[in-house]
């Protein structure tokens, strides 16, 4: 995730490359300001969000359909935290993990992705706000791991793994909990807060310079 720091002054967010254009998420070299804060890669992004005008760069939050409670409410979690920084989360849009992850994103005010497995947009579940109907059954695993900036894998099963390889494999960062597979390359995290902490370290370093 590099050894960038990250500044506030007057709602912008700042680092030693320059100032954030967060529509095209790269450092536009300036002076950094006078009174500019350190401030931490979640805060930035909390900045980022409650000012508005960034582009809305999904984040994938895949896991089983059978989830267990304790995967269901940290997938809820993680998406609550997700949707209260004013990120998208995109997601098979069915049920167990997915319905979880989107529930706490659109309650937090976040926009939630369903690329559903099905024909009919009207399969996804309660909490989806763009549902998109892929007719691609688990094909449709790729486009979720291509389509994400960071996947977060809360759980396991073979649908998971498949989505995990793929992110992998796409060179995407892959956070897992509560029963990810261990594969080689995911980033173990110990609770829903340390996940959300080290996807929002990685999509600020996803910024370039202009």
């Amino acid at each position: 995730m590099g050894n960038t720091r990250y500044f506030l002054s007057d709602d912008t967010v700042h680092s030693e490359q320059g100032r954030l254009d967060a529509w095209d998420w790269r450092w536009q070299a300036c002076a950094l300001p006078a009174d500019a804060r350190a401030v931490s890669a979640r805060e930035a992004l909390a900045a980022i969000g409650a000012k508005g005008g960034a582009r809305r760069v999904p984040v994938g939050i895949i896991g089983p359909r059978a989830a267990t409670p304790e995967q269901y409410a940290g997938a809820e979690a993680v998406g609550r935290a997700l949707g209260a920084l004013g990120l998208t989360v995109i997601c098979g849009g069915k049920s167990g993990v997915m319905e979880a992850a989107a529930k706490g994103c659109r309650e937090a005010g976040g926009l939630t992705i369903g690329m559903l497995p099905d024909h009919d947009w009207r399969c996804a579940n309660d909490h989806i706000a763009i549902p998109i109907a892929t007719g691609l059954s688990e094909g449709r695993n790729m486009i979720i791991a291509k389509s994400s900036a960071v996947l977060v894998a809360v759980g396991g099963s073979y649908g998971t793994l498949s989505e995990i390889a793929y992110g992998l494999h796409f060179s995407k960062p892959v956070i897992g909990l509560l029963g990810a597979p261990a594969v080689e390359g995911l980033e173990m995290a110990s609770d829903p807060e340390d996940a959300v902490e080290r996807l929002c370290g990685h999509l600020m370093a996803m910024a370039t310079s202009s």
